[in-house]
């Protein structure tokens, strides 16, 4: 029995060790390890990030990663986002107001995760922007413009309206208070749907760049694992039983840490209860 649980314990502490693990923050302000953000704009969006937390103190970081799934595994987008959130400690402890832009670029998700300090109405303005501003530019293929848009709405609609006192404003377009609340809980359940069955969903609607036509295989090769101290590399392999295309993308995956506590010190040690809005594309 003591040689049992003995390997038991060997067999289920790595698995907990790596399910710990995290991406490494380089800047409190843009991390783009997807590397879809144009110069410019990651200029622009860093200038505006900085004068947000100067002028009112409200930290709000952007992270984009090729996947999540080298890094913490909790079965849901939310789940990851809130984890992160909370080990980065992003926004200060006495006000809980930071904000996270996550983009996860080849899961085709992300979200925008607020700080416990921000009222539940700001859920609904954050759904509105990924809805409006965030997704259609995804959809288009143009990250860069998609997050400096989008971020920029969530530092005027949600940071700046929160630290001046303003109640969340209302999705622009009219009488859409049920309808909103259903698209909401249609998209949580494509999210439970993707966490049960993983890529084989995104992969049968998918169009080949080759040929255009749906249902590619695509999977993805560890070449070297990420530690502490380097960043690790990958490939992502695309093939289409239509017409034969095969194609290969490298890709760098972040460095981890395993600290229980928020990466380097650089943000206040702020909280998130899960608030938020999610969207897919």
């Amino acid at each position: 029995m003591k040689r049992l649980i003995a390997v038991l314990f060997a067999l289920v502490l790595p698995v907990f060790a790596f399910a710990q693990s995290w991406p490494v923050h380089e800047t409190v302000y843009v991390n783009d390890y997807a590397k879809v953000i144009e110069q410019g704009a990651e200029q622009r969006l860093t200038t505006a990030l900085k004068t947000l937390r100067e002028d009112t103190g409200i930290e709000a970081t952007v992270l984009t990663l090729h996947t999540r799934w080298g890094f913490e595994n909790p079965g849901s987008l939310e789940q990851f986002a809130t984890g992160l959130f909370n080990h980065w400690g992003i926004g200060k402890a006495e006000t809980n107001d930071g904000i996270l832009v996550l983009v996860v670029t080849e899961d085709r998700e992300m979200r925008v995760e607020l700080g416990a300090g921000y009222p539940t109405g700001f859920n609904r303005t954050a759904q509105d922007i990924i809805d409006r501003i965030f997704l259609p530019a995804f959809r288009d293929g143009d990250f860069s413009r998609g997050i400096e848009e989008g971020t920029g709405a969530v530092i005027s609609r949600i940071a700046l309206a929160h630290h001046d006192g303003d109640a969340p404003d209302s999705a622009s377009g009219g009488g859409g208070g049920g309808l909103i609340g259903a698209l909401v809980g249609a998209l949580m359940a494509v999210i439970a749907g993707v966490a049960i069955f993983g890529r084989r969903i995104s992969d049968r609607f998918t169009r080949c760049p080759e040929c255009g036509e749906r249902g590619i295989h695509r999977k993805k090769h560890v070449l070297e694992s990420a530690t502490r101290a380097t960043s690790g590399r990958g490939e992502r392999i695309t093939d289409c039983p239509h017409c034969g295309y095969h194609g290969v993308v490298s890709y760098t995956i972040p460095r981890i840490t395993r600290s229980s506590s928020s990466s380097g010190g650089s943000f206040g040690g702020g909280s998130s209860s899960g608030g938020g809005a999610s969207g897919r594309w």
